[in-house]
């Protein structure tokens, strides 16, 4: 009945128009049109993208790879529903997928194996959290162990391979994934090469190769961080990789106390969509502000600037 079921869905995947790439309105997501709040939709989001994260860093996949995957998973929920996949299941079969596509293949049991454990000790996890705080019987969670020649193994292996044509369906067969990294190292470097930036206080003892230098490692770190961050949201499908790397770039030089020489953010930026930037910067920054190391401070005048932007447009 399970593979009827998915079968049906797969023929009704090759009927339909397949997820577009670019501008995707979140507000007419199938899971908000079937009962789901927007944080809850963005919640899951949120936890699977850390599943593939994890999963891709015990398959040693490159990072390149793990973004694809969560591309892959946010555009397949683009056109479906939470409610009607297996949101794990649909995230091992993006992982298979974009292995792949990044020339860096992995043994679909490995995959499988490997990511059963990981959503295993995450269950297990939870269950223990749900004890300490007085729930009233947990479900068990699943066996840690899948039997590679048992019939569980083989079920979910069929589905995985089917979920992945069903990935490619919705897609659109559109591999080839522009991430907003290239396009951050490109603006940093014309930045620094131009001098267009300057420290808003120069390091002391510091001769301006040096500072230069300084500034293009924090840069990029600040940076590459805040664009694997965006994976984690459903950026990919509001807005293109360029346009979030330009947020990216924005709110790097704001951590790194770094300003435009000539004091005009939207000119060194290339007079960006106002609206667009402040909507990802907004977006990356709520991603960040639980962490223990966020910068509180730095996020209010982020805002303030954002808000500066926002205003001289106007006038």
């Amino acid at each position: 009945i399970l593979l009827a079921s998915f079968l049906l869905n797969f023929v009704s995947i090759i009927m339909s128009s397949p997820a577009s790439a670019a501008c995707f309105d979140i507000s007419q997501l199938p899971s908000l049109k079937d009962g789901m709040t927007m944080e809850e939709e963005a919640t899951k989001r949120r936890k699977t993208c850390r599943f593939i994260e994890e999963a891709g860093r015990v398959l040693r996949l490159p990072r390149v790879a793990i973004s694809t995957a969560m591309v892959f998973f946010h555009r397949f929920f683009a056109k479906h529903s939470f409610q009607e996949h297996d949101r794990f299941e649909v995230a091992v079969a993006a992982i298979v997928l974009a292995a792949k596509t990044e020339e860096s293949p992995k043994k679909l049991n490995t995959v499988i194996l490997e990511c059963h454990k990981l959503k295993t000790r995450g269950m297990q996890a939870g269950r223990i959290s749900q004890q300490k705080a007085g729930s009233n019987s947990p479900p068990p969670p699943p066996n840690a162990t899948l039997d590679t020649k048992g019939e569980e193994f083989a079920k979910l292996k069929e589905r995985i391979l089917l979920l992945e044509r069903v990935i490619l369906h919705t897609i659109g067969f559109e591999l080839s994934i522009d991430h907003p990294y290239k396009f951050l190292v490109e603006q940093i470097k014309k930045m620094i090469h131009t001098r267009q930036l300057k420290y808003i206080t120069p390091p002391a003892g510091s001769n301006t190769g040096q500072i230069m230098g300084k500034m293009m490692n924090e840069l990029v770190q600040y940076s590459m961080s805040f664009a694997n961050d965006s994976m984690h949201t459903s950026l990919c499908l509001q807005f293109p990789p360029q346009l979030i790397a330009t947020a990216c770039v924005f709110l790097s030089a704001q951590f790194s106390k770094v300003e435009p020489v000539n004091g005009d953010w939207r000119k060194l930026l290339g007079d960006p969509d106002v609206d667009a930037l402040t909507s990802i910067s907004v977006q990356i920054m709520d991603l960040i502000a639980d962490r223990k190391a966020s910068d509180t401070d730095t996020c209010k005048k982020i805002r303030a600037q954002l808000d500066l932007l926002k205003s001289r447009e106007a006038e």
